[in-house]
């Protein structure tokens, strides 16, 4: 089979008297000028985690009291947890967090440099400096804040079974500040973007930014999504979660965490209130912009 033509909806092939006679090799290596950049096209905002993933057996799970398919946030009892996987486990280190997570495999997606974006916060540490190579190394623009004080996150990822249990310890990530997100150099970056993206867990941290974000891209009919990401965002993070949805273009969610979202009576009111308000946004996008 031949190479159509690339006008729209022209069903000749290549070359076509009609609209051109050029083959598909001179278009590919025409003016890169003329063609789509998705530089800067996508934005994540998320708690930036530094991945410790280590292989285990049933006994740690037990002993941290951890449930496979599960991902919960590090309490007093868990701290060891990450001493004991660094000094007994054979681990690696991944750039983190689920938000840089869905980020770094967009960018690979994309296949073009600086396509994608990043904010959130880190510490001023080894772990910090690791966590920005991997990330660099992945193609993904870090916008970091660092903290002066704090250590930079991390989050024990156990694996059983090709299962897999997370506990994360925010740290420095728990410190990110809507003033960052407010300053001109990120707003470049959030003015430039076409499509945001953030997971739930980013609304124990910083909701107001995540609102930001939303209400931006509901007012330049720019596409917002938000990840329910796990049950107890759901359960316990409910009203800002709402909101978001408000702004929302696409909700992401698996299994449970709808069900748990919709459960009581006064939530699916809101959830129904939140819909209809993001509801007109979504009924003026009937077509992608040409820009895409």
């Amino acid at each position: 089979m031949g190479d159509y033509c690339p006008e729209t909806r022209c069903a000749n092939l290549l070359p076509c008297a009609q609209h051109s006679k050029v083959t598909k090799r001179e278009l590919e290596a025409g003016d890169q000028d003329d063609l789509i950049s998705f530089k800067g096209c996508l934005l994540g905002a998320g708690n930036p985690l530094l991945d410790i993933s280590a292989n285990v057996g049933q006994e740690l799970l037990d002993k941290y009291g951890l449930k496979l398919n599960n991902a919960i946030l590090a309490e007093e009892v868990h701290r060891p947890l990450f001493e004991e996987l660094v000094n007994n486990y054979q681990v690696d280190y991944i750039a983190g967090g689920a938000t840089q997570n869905s980020i770094r495999v967009a960018q690979w997606m994309l296949q073009e440099p600086e396509a994608t974006g990043y904010i959130g916060c880190i510490g001023k540490d080894a772990f910090g400096r690791t966590l920005r190579e991997c990330a660099t190394r992945d193609g993904v623009t870090l916008h970091y804040l660092e903290d002066e004080k704090e250590a930079t996150g991390t989050c024990a990822c156990v694996i059983k079974d090709k299962e897999r249990s997370l506990v994360a310890n925010l740290a420095a990530a728990n410190k990110y500040v809507k003033e960052h997100h407010d300053s001109p150099v990120i707003q470049a970056v959030v003015q430039a973007a076409r499509v945001i993206y953030s997971a739930g867990f980013f609304l124990t941290v910083s909701p107001s930014t995540a609102h930001a974000l939303g209400a931006h891209c509901a007012a330049t009919n720019k596409i917002f999504s938000i990840n329910l990401s796990a049950p107890f965002i759901t359960q316990f993070f409910t009203e800002p979660l709402l909101t978001a949805i408000t702004y929302c273009d696409l909700c992401l969610g698996m299994s449970l965490k709808p069900s748990l979202l919709v459960k009581s009576r006064v939530t699916r009111t809101r959830l129904w209130q939140g819909l209809q308000a993001r509801l007109p946004v979504c009924q003026r996008r009937t077509s992608l912009d040409p820009a895409w």
